[in-house]
């Protein structure tokens, strides 16, 4: 690896420790569904995205939640004097990648077949606070 490249690499491990995010792979959902509900909190403060996760209707509404309190739990670690109150923390980032898909076959009229795909997908969120993203 040349210097460049490896200095890069530090560069962007050093940001990646700073960043608290979470990561949900292989989730059964299509991606096109959960992006519906990844596009209704990206910005959002999070007891606000919380509560919208809490009451929507889709299905995966409920995975998504748990991953926000996920992340949430993770910036506590990392910031261990700070009142979560006090901290206005957003959705920064909120992702959705495209994962493994199962394949299947489904009989069809005349003896033939059709293929079904079972797409699943990965999710990742970062959050981060107000105030930090002020004084950058």
């Amino acid at each position: 690896m040349g210097a460049r490249k490896r200095n890069r690499a530090n560069q962007l491990k050093e940001q990646k420790k700073q960043t608290s995010f979470a990561v949900l792979r292989n989730c059964p959902t299509s991606p096109r569904k959960m992006r519906l509900v990844a596009d209704m909190v990206r910005g959002v403060e999070v007891n606000r995205a919380l509560d919208l996760l809490r009451y929507s209707s889709k299905e995966a509404s409920r995975k998504v939640e748990k991953l926000v309190l996920s992340a949430v739990a993770n910036w506590q670690a990392k910031n261990e004097g700070v009142r979560l109150e006090d901290s206005n923390l957003v959705v920064k980032e909120i992702y959705v990648d495209s994962a493994r898909m199962t394949k299947r076959l489904q009989t069809a009229p005349q003896g033939r077949a059709h293929r079904i795909r079972k797409r699943s997908n990965h999710v990742t969120i970062v959050v981060d606070s107000l105030v930090n993203n002020d004084t950058k």
